[in-house]
């Protein structure tokens, strides 16, 4: 329904009309406040670099902050990740987060970045302690946040949209009678433009997701996605649809799809009752991370990997190791 409400086909998003203007009205203030110094921003002694998006629901900004990462690594640079820590609740702020944090503690998606890259990672639901944690504990050149766009008491050096290449901007209205957290002419005032799926513009940069081999949640084997059994797929992601259409264009069809809360917390019965017999669970690797402490052996997780192209990527990517760079020399 929300869905059909934010694309404009449902006329119900007149009736939450007004409030998006309360909804935008809001979000304008409290940017004015730290663009007129009513409210003051915290600049870190790193650069930070922010990827987030305008819209609410996934849009692929988890795999571009490890592409990121993997990207300035293979340059040199000494990258650490924030993260509010979202479906995470730790006993005290910041946390250090490893891939053997619980992710009750920190959430999904920090856990992931964390097995993923083998970077320091912190959450805080106030970023700036998260990034002074890390500088703490840890030599670092350049500090990326995943989402935060709309953290404006966190200076940035550059900031990184990501946009859904098939839904975009839906109606185009603020939430709730729309998916925007800001309107899309904020994207004038940004550093680059990732485009995740469909067509990106001349000016900005493509990126598709592209799967690898799945993975057994226990034994830690790697297997095509032809040669599971009969499987069940779900996905507790910003937008489970994508998951799923990655599996068809794989040429691989389950015998259910089953979405969940982006966030959701899974308990072990829960999920042993999707399966049937001789069928595998197949689920995402955000997923995974949260499911590994009761994990069955048919279970497995679909690892994807984010691949950017475009004549705006060599600059941008130049720009940032230029940042990271000017930064460890003064240091």
């Amino acid at each position: 329904m929300i869905e059909r409400i934010w694309s404009g086909r449902s006329p119900l998003w007149l009736v939450l009309w007004p409030f998006s203007l309360l909804y935008g009205a809001i979000s304008w203030l409290i940017r004015l406040s730290y663009q007129r110094g009513w409210r003051k921003r915290w600049r870190a002694p790193r650069p930070v670099i922010v990827v987030g998006n305008l819209t609410a629901g996934g849009n692929g900004k988890t795999p571009l902050v490890i592409w990121l990462v993997e990207a300035l690594q293979a340059r040199g640079l000494r990258a650490g990740v924030v993260s509010r820590g979202y479906g995470g609740k730790a006993e005290h702020y910041p946390l250090l987060v490893t891939a053997l944090t619980p992710t009750t503690q920190a959430g999904d998606e920090p856990v992931l970045i964390a097995q993923r890259t083998g970077v320091p990672v912190a959450v805080a639901p106030q970023r700036r302690q998260a990034v002074e944690a890390l500088l703490a504990n840890h030599a670092l050149d350049i500090i990326i946040t995943d989402d935060g766009l709309q953290h404006y008491a966190l200076q940035r050096d550059r900031e990184i949209v990501v946009v859904d290449g098939i839904r975009r901007f839906g109606n185009g209205w603020w939430l709730p009678a729309g998916p925007m957290r800001e309107r899309a002419n904020r994207l004038q005032q940004v550093d680059a433009v990732v485009v995740n799926g469909g067509v990106a513009a001349e000016s900005e940069i493509a990126m598709t997701l592209q799967p690898g081999l799945a993975v057994n949640l226990v034994t830690g084997e790697t297997a095509a996605l032809k040669t599971l059994p009969d499987f069940v797929a779900m996905a507790g992601i910003g937008h489970p649809p994508r998951f799923f259409a990655t599996l068809q264009q794989q040429g691989v069809q389950a015998v259910a799809e089953i979405a969940f809360a982006d966030h959701h917390a899974y308990s072990e019965q829960e999920l042993a009752e999707l399966t049937r017999g001789e069928q595998s669970l197949l689920m995402t690797e955000k997923d995974a991370v949260k499911c590994r402490a009761f994990a069955r052996k048919n279970w497995w997780y679909l690892p994807v990997d984010a691949h950017l192209a475009g004549s705006a990527l060599a600059p941008l990517l130049d720009d940032l190791t230029q940042l990271g760079r000017h930064a460890a020399d003064r240091n």
